[in-house]
C-alpha cells in the first residue's frame, strides 16, 4: 500500500529555519479570495514539526510506499544553489531514512507547484531561464537524497499547472494570459522535465539505480454524442490537447501531436498573430525530449463528455484551439469537481497502453474528495475505491495484484484523497 503528499499542503513552517517564500506563501498571503477562505498553508497539516506522528500513521497503515514532494524553497531558499538551507536537507533526510528504517519505500517528487518566488519574479515558468534553475536543482537533490532515493517524479501534472495557473489564473502567479503563457509555460516545462532527466542518466543513474519520470494528470473523455463524426473528432483532440501535448513529446518522438500544431497554427492566423502561439521545438530539442522517462506516471479522477464547438468568433483559449465543449453526464456521482466514473480509469490505461507501447505505468494519484473531516464510515469514498479497483482488475485473475516491491508489474496505484492527499497504493499486472 501507498500513500501520497505534496509539500506545500501538509508541511506548514511557511518560514521556519530559514525557508524562502514560494509562490504559493505569495499567493496566499495577497487575501482576495484567491483560495477558499482566504486560507493559507502556513500550518497546512504541521508535518514540518509533527514528521514523528506522521511516520506513526505511516506505520500503523502498513504502509509499503510514501510519495511526497521537495519543497524548492526550504532547500534552496532563493532557488539557487548559491543560498543551501541545511536544516532543509535535514528535515528530508530524516523522513527518508525513517521510512527506510520502517521498510518504507520513498518516491519523491521535486517539484509540486510551489516555485521559489524569487524564480517567479525573473520570470517563472514563462523564462526559458527557469529550464536552467530546474535543472541546477535537481541536480542538487539528485546528488543529495539520490544514494537513498530509487524512484524520483521531477514535476507534478504539468499539464494542470500550465492551464490553471497560466490559463485559468486560478494558482500562482495568478495572472491569466489566455490562449498565450499556457503553452509558454507547458514549452518550458517539458524542456525542465527532459535537462534534469538527462542529468539523471549521465551523471547519477549508473551508482544510484533510480528511476526518473514526470507525473500528468488525465482525464478520459468520451464523445457526447457516439454517432456523431465530429464529437468523435473532438474527443481526439480533447485528449491530444490534454495528455498526448506532454506525453508524445516525451514517450514517442520529442514533439507535440499534429493535431495540436495544426489547431493552434490555424486558430493563429484567424486571429492575425503572425505565427503560430504555440511554440516550436527545434530539431535539437525534439532530441533532447525524446524518450526522458523511465516509467508512464499518470493521476486520474474523473471522465468527461465532449462535444464539438466550433470557434467561430476566433476567440482564445486552449478549448477554444481545440475547438471543444467539456462536460460531465448529469447522472454521475460527483463532489465537487470529481465525478465518479469508475470504467474511465481503464479506458485511460488501455489507450496509454496501446498509444505508448506498452510502458509500465504508475498512477500516481487518483481518488475522491473530501468536504468535510473523514470518518470511519466513509461509505462513499471506499465504494469509489472499490469500483476502481475493480475495473482494473476486470477479467485478470485474483493473483494479479503484487506489492510494488515484487517484480512482474505493470501498474502502480496511489490512491489519494483531494482533500490531503492521503490514500492507498498498489501495483497490479496488466
Amino acid at each position: 500500500m501507498g500513500a501520497a503528499t505534496s509539500a506545500y499542503q501538509v508541511e506548514g513552517g511557511w518560514d521556519a529555519d530559514g525557508k524562502g517564500p514560494s509562490v504559493w506563501d505569495t499567493f496566499t498571503h495577497q487575501g482576495r479570495d484567491r483560495v477558499f477562505k482566504n486560507q493559507t498553508g502556513d500550518v497546512a497539516c504541521g508535518s514540518y514539526t509533527l514528521w514523528e506522528e506522521d511516520l506513526k500513521c505511516i506505520k500503523q497503515l502498513g504502509l509499503t510506499h510514501y510519495r511526497f514532494s521537495l519543497s524548492w524553497s526550504r532547500l534552496l531558499p532563493d532557488g539557487t544553489t548559491g543560498f543551501i538551507n541545511q536544516k532543509g536537507i535535514d528535515y528530508y533526510n530524516k523522513i527518508i531514512d525513517d521510512l527506510l528504517t520502517n521498510g518504507v519505500t520513498p518516491i519523491v517528487t521535486l517539484y509540486h507547484f510551489d516555485l521559489p518566488q524569487t524564480l517567479e519574479d525573473q520570470g517563472g515558468w514563462l523564462s526559458e531561464a527557469i529550464i536552467d534553475s530546474f535543472d541546477k536543482y535537481a541536480w542538487f537533490c539528485f546528488s543529495t537524497f539520490g544514494d537513498r532515493v530509487k524512484h524520483w517524479i521531477t514535476i507534478n501534472e504539468p499539464n494542470m499547472l500550465a492551464l490553471v495557473a497560466y490559463e485559468l489564473g486560478a494558482f500562482p502567479p495568478g495572472v491569466p494570459q489566455v490562449g498565450t503563457k499556457v503553452y509558454q509555460a507547458a514549452h518550458n516545462l517539458i524542456k525542465a522535465h527532459a535537462r534534469s532527466w538527462h542529468s539523471y542518466d549521465s551523471l547519477f543513474r549508473k551508482e544510484q539505480k533510480g528511476m526518473v519520470s514526470l507525473s500528468i494528470f488525465a482525464g478520459w473523455v468520451e464523445p457526447a454524442d457516439p454517432n456523431s463524426v465530429s464529437d468523435q473528432e473532438a474527443t481526439k483532440r480533447a485528449i491530444a490537447f490534454q495528455l498526448d501535448f506532454f506525453a508524445k513529446p516525451i514517450f514517442i518522438d520529442g514533439d507535440y501531436p499534429e493535431v495540436v500544431k495544426s489547431q493552434v497554427a490555424l486558430m493563429s492566423k484567424k486571429q492575425g498573430y503572425p505565427s503560430s502561439r504555440l511554440p516550436e521545438l527545434t530539431e535539437e530539442e525534439k532530441k533532447m525530449i525524446r524518450g526522458t522517462a523511465d516509467f508512464f506516471a499518470v493521476q486520474y479522477y474523473t471522465t468527461r463528455l465532449v462535444k464539438y464547438q466550433e470557434n467561430k468568433k476566433g476567440e482564445l483559449g486552449l478549448l477554444q484551439d481545440a475547438e471543444v465543449e467539456v462536460f460531465p453526464d448529469s447522472s454521475w456521482i460527483n463532489l465537487d469537481w470529481v465525478y465518479v466514473v469508475p470504467w474511465g480509469i481503464r479506458k485511460l490505461l488501455k489507450y496509454i497502453k496501446e498509444t505508448y507501447n506498452n510502458p509500465v505505468i504508475y498512477i500516481t494519484e487518483n481518488g475522491f474528495p473530501l468536504d468535510e473531516a473523514p470518518s470511519f464510515d466513509d461509505t462513499q469514498r471506499w465504494e469509489c475505491f472499490r469500483q476502481t479497483f475493480q475495473e482494473l482488475l476486470r477479467e485478470e485473475p485474483r493473483n494479479c495484484i503484487e506489492s510494488l516491491i515484487e517484480g512482474g508489474s505493470h501498474f502502480f496505484v496511489s490512491v489519494c484523497s483531494t482533500g490531503g492527499g492521503h490514500g492507498l497504493g498498489m501495483r497490479v499486472r496488466a
